[in-house]
């Protein structure tokens, strides 16, 4: 089909067929996937792996190259169809690439994302574990005062200069059919630098944390929260801020590269039970109140700290004094 299409078709025929052909084994295997939904029947408006479509002036320009449509050479990216691309390295390649994904930003940078095999990285034993909760107060509060992580609020601290922007978009804004003026064009580029600057900010401080965390301790017991639902409360802006989902992610990449035991722990009524003696509330607790008090065993504790301890219960990792450092035996093996 694509052969014909490009026969019939100039402008497609003066692309490379290589990328032509990876869209379309990529809009196949999505349709695939939507189909056998489809036949399941499941209950949602849009089939999973439905491909969304963009406009063209919405879309932002994205192509992949397998093995025959790439090669490196001499430090540079050559690219079918007599491409050359001088390629600023992040960091080397680990081994042989499989395919890379050429695709631009929305601020106008270009970027190469190379697929690669990597290994292991496996660090020494510590001997410690460590629960994880996360909230608003601190993103994530640990058994360990050392490794709490506290609200850094990149896009509060930035949210005056993105009004500010907005403003100069709104002001700016072209009528219906008309073309977007320069001032706008240079608006919308500097709120996106800033909303690209405060993303850099987020994932520094979550690969940071997630990096510390995995160093120090042998498993980590943390809670499986998804803050989607947040997005309808009054905490909208702050838990967006917080990033909890992509800090959650990076420390299990972090501790799946180096060989850690990540343990997920189902966040369920974790407020309302005592890490002590495991008794639970009747009611849960209100936000405004930060102390858990048990009323089975009479122990008081800060509540996230109560809450982070309760995660290394669940996951079978009972620790042996404030800083998780556990006793012989307590580190069950995976599944028990």
């Amino acid at each position: 089909m694509l052969t014909e299409a490009r026969a019939k078709t100039p402008w497609l025929r003066e692309g490379t067929s290589v990328p032509q052909q990876q869209t379309v084994r990529d809009f196949a295997k999505s349709r695939s996937r939507a189909l056998k939904d489809i036949e399941r029947r499941l209950p949602m408006r849009q089939p999973a792996g439905m491909p969304r479509h963009k406009k063209k002036r919405e879309a932002l320009p994205t192509l992949n190259y397998t093995t025959r449509g790439f090669r490196l050479k001499d430090g540079r990216l050559h690219l079918a169809g007599n491409i050359v691309l001088t390629v600023v390295w992040s960091r080397e390649l680990s081994a042989a690439p499989s395919s890379v994904r050429v695709y631009r930003d929305a601020v106008g940078h270009w970027w190469a994302s190379f697929v690669v095999t990597t290994e292991l990285q496996p660090l020494s034993g510590t001997g410690a574990v460590l629960g994880v909760d996360w909230g608003m107060k601190e993103t994530a509060t640990t058994t360990s005062d050392a490794h709490d992580l506290p609200h850094a609020e990149h896009g509060r601290k930035t949210q005056a200069t993105l009004s500010r922007y907005d403003r100069m978009m709104a002001r700016r804004n072209p009528k219906k059919g008309r073309a977007a003026s320069k001032g706008y064009r240079e608006a919308k580029k500097w709120r996106a630098e800033t909303y690209a600057k405060i993303a850099r900010q987020r994932q520094d401080t979550a690969r940071k944390w997630a990096k510390s965390v995995v160093r120090g301790h042998d498993a980590v017991a943390v809670e499986d929260f998804r803050p989607k639902f947040l997005a309808k409360t009054t905490m909208a802006r702050k838990a967006a801020d917080a990033e909890i989902g992509a800090t959650k992610q990076a420390l299990i990449e972090m501790g799946r590269k180096h060989g850690r035991d990540i343990r997920l722990v189902h966040p369920a009524h974790t407020t309302m039970e005592c890490a002590s003696c495991g008794a639970r509330t009747k009611h849960a607790l209100p936000l405004s109140e930060r102390t858990y008090t048990c009323t089975a065993c009479a122990a008081v504790s800060p509540r996230d700290k109560n809450s982070a301890r309760v995660m290394l219960v669940r996951a079978g990792l009972i620790p042996a004094g404030g800083e998780g450092a556990r006793p012989l035996g307590a580190l069950l093996p995976e599944g028990a």
